[in-house]
This record gives C-alpha cells, sequence and structure tokens, in this order.
C-alpha cells in the first residue's frame, strides 16, 4: 500500500470571509478544531444539510488534508470554506452581515438548540473536542445553545453537534430543501 506523496496540485485562494457571507444563511464556525476526522465530519454534514460554508478561526486543522478531505467524501473541496485570525472582529463581522452567532455548550444555563436557530441567517459555532468554544467565543455569541441529553452525559462529539444543528436547521424550515 503506498503511503507516501499521491498528487501534488496547487491550492486555489480560499474566498474572503466578507464575500461567503454576503449570500450564506446558515454557516459553521469552528474555534480549535484540530481533528481531521472531525472537521471532515463537519464539511460532509454541511454538504448534506444545506450548510453554505464553513469559517475557520485559530487553532483549527486545515480542511485541504488528505484526512479530512477522505473524511468529508470530498466535500471540504466543494463547501466554501475561508479563515480568520480575531473571534472578536469575526463575531463582529458575522452581527455586522445579519448573523445570529449561535453558540454551541453544554452548560444548563444556555437555551434548547430548536429556540436558537429560526433566525433568518444563524452561524452555529463549535469548539474543539474537550475544551469547547472559548468563553471569549460564547460571550461575544448572540445565544449560547444546547443540545438536551440524558442524564451521565456531559457533551456529544464536536461533528456530531454540528450535525444536529444543522438539522435543527433544517427542522425549523430556514433551509430549503
Amino acid at each position: 500500500m503506498h503511503r507516501g506523496l499521491v498528487a501534488a496540485a496547487d491550492r486555489a485562494p480560499e474566498p474572503e470571509v466578507g464575500e461567503i457571507l454576503e449570500t450564506a444563511k446558515t454557516i459553521a464556525v469552528l474555534e480549535g478544531v484540530n481533528d481531521h476526522e472531525n472537521i471532515g465530519s463537519i464539511f460532509r454534514n454541511a454538504a448534506g444539510l444545506g450548510v453554505d460554508a464553513v469559517l475557520f478561526g485559530a487553532g483549527c486543522a486545515d480542511p485541504l488534508y488528505r484526512r479530512c478531505v477522505r473524511v468529508s467524501m470530498g466535500h471540504a473541496l466543494l463547501v466554501p470554506h475561508a479563515r480568520f485570525d480575531d473571534w472578536r472582529g469575526a463575531l463582529d463581522l458575522l452581527a455586522d452581515h445579519g448573523f445570529t452567532t449561535v453558540a454551541l455548550t453544554p452548560r444548563e444555563s444556555a437555551v434548547p438548540l430548536a429556540d436558537a436557530v429560526s433566525a433568518d441567517k444563524v452561524a452555529v459555532l463549535v469548539g474543539a473536542e474537550g475544551p469547547g468554544l472559548s468563553e471569549t467565543a460564547i460571550r461575544g455569541s448572540h445565544v449560547a445553545a444546547r443540545i438536551p441529553m440524558s442524564r451521565g452525559t456531559d457533551s456529544l462529539n464536536v461533528a456530531t453537534a454540528a450535525a444536529i444543528a444543522f438539522y435543527e436547521r433544517v427542522r425549523s424550515g430556514t433551509i430549503d430543501r
């Protein structure tokens, strides 16, 4: 089995964040998600559930890494994505473009997810396995939302949580299927 160089290609330039926000209605925003399989799964879920783009904050792995592309079934090459460095500036930019920012967190004080995703434009924020979103991201978001879970379970895998949020957007009727 060959494990060396399989292909070499020039990367297409990523679109600017502002360019993506002009036409998007639902986006995923990742903070510190550095597991290639999770990123690939998020892209696959985004493609299947009508998410317009994925935005990457600091600490995220490369979405064009071989494992991400494979797990995404190629959707990492098709779903638009871009990076930004400044969380506070990114959250302000999202708000300026009319997005309601929804920070996913297992905190009891958070509202149920179904109550948080029916706005016309929604940005779903997810964080890395373990630490989740930073306090800056949660405090800077319009709403903190949780997925109701059974007792004894404190959280879900980040890709699974994102998929549930994307599905809630579809279920709310805000994403055309």
